[in-house]
Parts: structure tokens; C-alpha cells; sequence
């Protein structure tokens, strides 16, 4: 079983098993393609650890289908109306029954029910649906967005780091998912989220994404994650492209292709560095880039609260 070392402020380093999940998942319960089945069968054959399908306004019944070894978390996508006449779309994961089937109405409330009932909600692709992050922002309760969606690629739009960033500037401190939305054969397999937890329970799962025990990727695999209230520390897979991005204009350097010039063609499997002259207002996330393109990302750790011991 796969492993990685997180290490948070005030935590002692912890190894962690690794699931590899896909969280967004349609099927022809709502808009999709492939039958619940026919979805489970696919990821479980290709490795997939955990699933959530998240029909449109629609709960599927976990019990009636196979999970085939992997943890179904239940699952669905809500769509109140939004600013400008734009209707939200909500990932609510964890999704209890009590959580009414249709459209709702107000996006606050259906949040705080899901919260209520044990569930979490992230905003999905807020850049393919066209909201600002001050947008974004008018919901409470949130506890994260998408960071990378295979679905809404097709209009260039597959990406949210700016949005993420500009929620982070305002001091939330958003965890960020990345995933397939998968309807149809070209949407499977290009963005998942790594869950690190104890067990391969919904409990365990469910916990740590809400801690934010998770990163989001496409390919590179991150084995630790460290950040001492000083000393942020990251170990991955080889990487062209390894960089710190913090609050504003801040953010260390670890590569970045022919930094140095055309043709150094370097690799990077660490970064490190003291940004202990950032604090106490700065955030940091780790984002890596492999030689074939392809990205993951940490989620973003803060500063210890005012009083606390870096």
C-alpha cells in the first residue's frame, strides 16, 4: 500500500495510506453516458480506490451496485441559482438522504444542510460556470473548490488556480480537488485526488477531506508534505517544474523548465525552503509539473495563529 508523510503545524509527522479517488462522477441516473455500474466497473479496473457519483439533483442507491473493492462515497451535484442569473453548481460529497432530490432554490440553505447532515460541499469548475472569486466568496460553508476538471477542458477552461488563489489571498484557506466530471469516454481517467488516510473507510475518508488530507493531481504523485510553521518541505515523483505559490506577488523558486537556459532539461524530486520571513499572513501550496505537461497540487498550509510556536 502506498504511503506519505504530512507534517502541519503543531502535528507531529504522521505516514499516511494513500487512496487514489475520483469525486465527480456522472452517470445516466442524471446527464452521463455509462450506468453507476458501468462507472464503477471502469475506475475499479483502472486503479481507482475511491468513487462518489454526483448525478445532478439525483441520490443513487450504494447498496443496490458492486463497489468491486472500492469505497463508494455517496454523492451529489446541486444546482441552485447564483449571482447573475448563473446557477451554482455545488459538490456535495458525503451526501445524506435527508438531502432533497431536484433543484433547490438557495444556495446557502442546501449548504447548510449538507453540513448539517454530515456532508461537505465544494464549488465546481467556478471558471467554466463563469464566477469571480468575490462570487465565490458570498458563500459560507464551503469547504473547498476544484482545482482541475477533465470536463470543462474541452473549452480551455479545465484549470481554477487563479480563482483558488484570490479565495487564498482573502484568507480562506480553500483545499482544491481535481477531477474527471466524468458523462462520457473522453472525460475518464485525467484528474484525480489522492486521499491520505488512515483506512479506506467513508469515516476515514470523509475526515480527511474535510482536514484537507488530500492533493490534487495528474499524474505526479507527491510522498511527503511538510510544513513546520517555518520549513515547507515536499517530496514527488520527477518533476520539471516545482514552485511554491503564496500570497500576492510571493513564492519560491524550485524549477522551472531551461530556467537557467534552453536545454538544461533538469529534473526536481524536492523542494525546501524557510519562509519563515513570510509570516504570519502568507499562505503556501505546492504546484509540480512533470516533463509530459502534467500537474499536481498540494493543498495550501498557513502560519501558526498569533501566540503559537513556529
Amino acid at each position: 500500500m502506498a504511503e506519505i508523510i504530512l507534517q502541519y503545524p503543531g502535528k507531529a509527522a504522521e505516514k499516511l495510506q494513500v487512496f487514489k479517488a475520483n469525486l465527480h462522477t456522472h452517470s445516466t441516473t442524471s446527464d452521463g453516458k455509462f450506468t453507476p455500474q458501468q462507472q464503477i466497473d471502469q475506475y475499479a479496473a483502472r486503479g481507482y480506490q475511491v468513487l462518489s457519483l454526483t448525478d445532478h439533483g439525483k441520490h443513487n442507491d450504494l447498496s443496490k451496485l458492486d463497489a468491486k473493492g472500492m469505497t463508494l462515497i455517496p454523492g451529489m451535484e446541486l444546482h441552485p441559482m447564483g449571482p447573475r442569473d448563473i446557477k451554482w453548481h455545488l459538490l456535495a460529497l458525503n451526501a445524506s438522504p435527508e438531502i432533497p432530490e431536484g433543484f433547490p432554490e438557495n444556495a446557502q440553505d442546501i449548504i447548510d444542510l449538507v453540513n448539517s447532515t454530515g456532508g461537505m460541499i465544494y464549488v465546481a469548475h467556478p471558471y467554466w460556470c463563469g464566477f469571480t472569486s468575490a462570487e465565490v466568496l458570498s458563500l459560507n460553508g464551503v469547504t473547498g473548490i476544484e482545482v482541475s476538471n477533465t470536463s470543462t477542458r474541452y473549452i480551455g477552461k479545465e484549470f481554477n488556480m487563479q480563482i483558488w488563489d484570490e479565495l487564498l489571498d482573502a484568507g480562506k484557506t480553500y483545499p482544491a480537488l481535481a477531477v474527471d466530471d466524468s458523462h462520457r469516454p473522453r472525460d475518464l481517467f485525467r484528474n484525480w485526488t489522492v486521499i491520505c488516510a488512515k483506512d479506506n473507510s467513508v469515516g476515514s475518508l470523509v475526515a480527511a477531506l474535510k482536514s484537507g488530507n488530500f492533493y490534487a493531481t495528474q499524474g505526479p504523485e507527491f510522498s511527503k508534505i511538510s510544513f513546520d510553521g517555518r520549513i515547507f518541505e515536499a517530496e514527488f515523483s520527477p518533476c520539471t517544474s516545482a514552485i511554491l505559490v503564496s500570497k500576492r506577488s510571493r513564492g519560491v523558486l524550485g524549477m522551472v523548465p531551461n530556467f537557467e537556459g534552453e536545454g538544461t532539461g533538469e529534473v526536481v524530486t524536492s523542494i525546501r525552503a524557510d519562509v519563515s520571513e513570510f509570516a504570519p499572513d502568507a499562505y503556501f501550496r505546492c504546484q509540480i509539473t512533470d516533463a509530459s505537461g502534467k500537474m499536481a497540487w498540494s493543498n495550501p498550509v498557513t502560519f501558526p495563529k498569533k501566540g503559537e510556536l513556529l
